[in-house]
């Protein structure tokens, strides 16, 4: 079984920049798809980037040019950087994996990826 625990996130004003990492424990070689997803009071989970383990990445296009998605497959972690933070960016961000490949289905859907860690809240004040 594969676990995965977020870090960092926190509060930060608008124009400014966050780090979240996740890191993947157990049977890590179901990570090979590697993503993060938001949810924010009163919405949907949506998807954020993945990463696959080669490096290729996705990004919803909200977040295109701010944010930047990367992993460190040695130590099993994968980042978010966050830049440019704007209110509508607050959210509780959820790590997630799966053992197919990102391009292999929909990306953006959260039931393809059947890992998921706590989340961590990422608050974005004006």
């Amino acid at each position: 079984q594969l676990q995965l625990m977020e870090s960092g996130g926190g509060s930060v004003q608008a124009g400014g920049s966050l780090r979240v990492s996740c890191g993947a424990s157990g049977y890590t070689v179901s990570a090979v798809c590697m993503g993060w997803f938001r949810q924010a009071p009163g919405k949907e989970r949506e998807a954020v980037a993945v990463i696959d383990k080669d490096g290729v990445t996705h990004y919803v296009d909200s977040v295109k040019g701010r944010f930047f998605i990367s992993r460190d497959n040695a130590k099993n972690i994968l980042d978010l950087q966050m830049n440019r933070l704007q209110p509508e960016d607050t959210a509780k961000y959820y790590c997630a994996a799966r053992a197919l490949a990102c391009s292999a289905g929909p990306w953006t859907k959260d039931s393809f990826f059947p890992y998921w860690g706590q989340g961590t809240q990422v608050t974005v004040s004006s």
